[in-house]
């Protein structure tokens, strides 16, 4: 594509989705032919060594992620030594012990899947997927979002290496959004009150290829297995008890997280520095407006208590670029309202659905006392004696349950 030409699609913010999103515009999909694409990322991450020990910041992938992901071109680029899947998730309430009936199980096996899901490094999965965008004809502009001007005949894009023109904008940028500022689209917010600490830590016992997750009257605490034998945690705590963990030295943090985890893997070393991350939940009122669309943190953003954050961006993608793809064959503006419409219908109503139950989780199981609290407490030993409902909650977090787009199926 020559320097000056006008774009199909430019995506400010080349992270996991907008990435995902370049490289499947790019490739085109359904015998649609691939289009024109910048994805503008001012800090591409750095390749990884071979021999490095794993990042803390990792994500759960779903198998509909793995799915959009071979379509994007990617997973042969994820899917080495450093990928981890997992076969199973023990999830339980504080008030039983992690080694009885009560502990709610679910299995790969009762579904007839090899894993549940994989647990991939952050920088990992952006690199392959930024990998896959440019093999397939995407530009890659190293350079930020300086202004932006949105006009009935397309948009105008300035970075301080020069202008770009497309008839599609897609911000991709995170919970900051310039793009959707830019845009006028406007979000609701609320915090939380709470903090996500992720770090890697060593356990006395080994972690079985299981996601562990135990819920508490202070927040959730999630082991994450990693290729090596170690885990990355996640521990949602309120902010008044994680501003003491953050501050505590090394020993007596390792202490705090065997306190919190009731040693359901032995006792732990911490491997890492802890990293902080205040969680509030954003939803944007409008995915779409003229020449405009939200992606990802972008457009929503959840509790990480599900790991289902990037799982819904890579959706998000995925269904983009199916609509924007065929409006193209079929000689339409990819930037009209009358198309990104129904990118927006699709979506806003898949994100409430999986927002609001992840509320109810936070709600009643790690924050919830009283009678609605107890019953959920139940629901959990419910499920587990019930293997339809096992299976139910198995697929819709295989993400192999709801409108899937084309490209997860």
């Amino acid at each position: 594509m020559p320097d000056g030409a006008m774009l199909d699609v430019a995506i400010v913010g080349g992270g996991p989705v907008g990435a995902c999103l370049g490289a499947l515009l790019a490739r085109g999909t359904g015998g649609a032919a691939g289009l024109a694409v910048a994805v503008l990322e001012p800090r591409p991450p750095a390749p990884l060594a071979a021999a490095a020990p794993p990042e803390a910041r990792v994500v759960a992938l779903s198998r509909a992620s793995e799915r959009v992901l071979r379509q994007a071109g990617a997973w042969a680029g994820i899917s080495g030594p450093r990928i981890c899947p997992y076969e199973c998730m023990r999830i339980w309430h504080e008030s039983v012990s992690p080694a009885s009936d009560a502990v709610l199980v679910f299995d790969a096996a009762d579904v007839g899947e090899p894993n549940l899901g994989y647990i991939v490094e952050n920088r990992l999965l952006q690199g392959a997927l930024l990998k896959a965008c440019t093999e397939a004809g995407g530009r890659l502009e190293s350079a930020p979002l300086s202004a932006l001007e949105i006009t009935a005949s397309g948009v105008s894009i300035t970075t301080p290496r020069g202008v770009l023109t497309a008839r599609l904008i897609v911000g991709a940028d995170g919970a900051q959004s310039a793009v959707r500022k830019a845009a006028g689209l406007t979000v609701e917010t609320r915090g939380y009150a709470q903090t996500a600490i992720v770090a890697n830590v060593a356990t006395a016992k080994p972690h079985e290829a299981t996601a562990w997750q135990r819920f508490m009257k202070d927040g959730t605490l999630a082991f994450l297995p990693l290729i090596d034998g170690t885990s990355s945690i996640v521990w949602s705590a309120d902010d008044e008890l994680a501003v003491r963990l953050l501050a505590a030295p090394a020993d007596s943090f390792a202490a705090e997280l065997d306190r919190a985890s009731d040693l359901a893997l032995g006792e732990t070393r911490l491997l890492t520095e802890r990293m902080p991350f205040p969680l509030r939940r954003l939803a944007a009122q409008r995915y779409v407006a003229q020449r405009v669309a939200l992606t990802g943190d972008a457009a929503h953003v959840v509790h990480p208590l599900a790991g289902q954050g990037v799982n819904l961006g890579l959706l998000d993608a995925a269904a983009l670029a199916q609509l924007v793809l065929s409006a193209v064959a079929r000689r339409e503006d990819p930037g009209a309202v009358s198309v990104l419409r129904a990118y927006e219908r699709w979506r806003k109503s898949e994100v409430a659905l999986m927002g609001t139950a992840i509320e109810a989780f936070d709600r009643f199981l790690a924050h919830g006392a009283g009678p609605l609290s107890r019953l959920a407490q139940q629901g959990m030993s419910w499920v587990n004696r019930s293997q339809e409902l096992r299976r139910f909650f198995i697929r819709r977090a295989l993400g192999l349950s709801g409108e899937l787009p084309q490209a997860a199926r």
